[in-house]
């Protein structure tokens, strides 16, 4: 199956490299985003200090990021569910730009939960950010546990950018711990055009298709698949609101 014009090329992430798409981000977010906003110098410092741990440089990029901070804002969420922290730069983009929000961002690596602790601390948001490492499977239903017992708000915005073949079981427990109108971002959905070759069999590559037919036959959402391109690849979300009767 032919992607388009651009080849694609594994180099460690899913990338489609595009210089206008990088530059156009450039721009953007230089303007609308510049270095004099108060969250920049936390930001930046998250990007730097995940390098130099080592960490993989597969963050959502600035402008996605503060897309679903803005989602956040318009929608009044107070309470937040992340799956996926790695060094914390999306999280430090949803709390910040969010005062009102408190953030729950759930990592499996205890060397990423490490690194985001210090990025989250540096940005001074460790009073609002809530980092639990584990399985993601294990502290979502525990988490759902806590919500069902009362010792937990549900959430108003979910963020799922973790290991790809858990995409459905995590939005599945995700609306189960939504509230009314609560929306759903799944990251990496499109991976390239990746998610229609119906020759590739391998189970991070299937993860989308299973995701898409499966949060097609649910009744409890409303749901579309955004493609984008970036500085960070031709990819795109899966975005969901929770029906106000479901």
């Amino acid at each position: 199956m032919s992607t388009g014009n651009f080849k694609f090329e594994n180099k460690g992430h899913n990338w489609v490299q595009n210089d206008v798409w990088t530059a156009v981000d450039g721009y953007t977010m230089g303007q609308l985003h510049p270095s004099s906003k108060p969250n920049a110098s936390a930001l930046q410092n998250a990007l730097d200090a995940s390098k130099a741990a080592g960490l993989p440089d597969i963050s959502a990029s600035p402008a996605q990021s503060k897309f679903m901070a803005l989602q956040c804002r318009v929608l009044g969420v107070t309470h937040a569910l992340e799956v996926g922290t790695l060094g914390g730069y999306s999280a430090i983009w949803l709390a910040s730009e969010n005062p009102q929000m408190k953030l729950t961002t759930v990592e499996f690596d205890p060397h990423h939960v490490e690194v985001a602790r210090k990025n989250i601390e540096y940005a001074g948001l460790s009073d609002r950010i809530e980092v639990i490492q584990g399985s993601g499977l294990e502290v979502l239903n525990q988490l759902k546990k806590e919500i069902e017992e009362g010792k937990r708000p549900k959430f108003g915005f979910f963020f799922i950018d973790a290991d790809k073949p858990n995409n459905l079981n995590y939005f599945n427990l995700a609306v189960e711990m939504a509230l009314p109108k609560a929306m759903i971002c799944v990251d990496n959905v499109v991976r390239g055009g990746r998610l229609i070759d119906q020759s590739l069999t391998e189970p991070r590559e299937t993860a989308g298709r299973i995701l898409v037919e499966g949060v097609a036959k649910d009744t409890r959402v409303e749901s579309v698949v955004m493609q984008t391109v970036g500085e960070k690849s031709y990819d795109g979300c899966l975005w969901a609101i929770l029906k106000t009767d479901a």
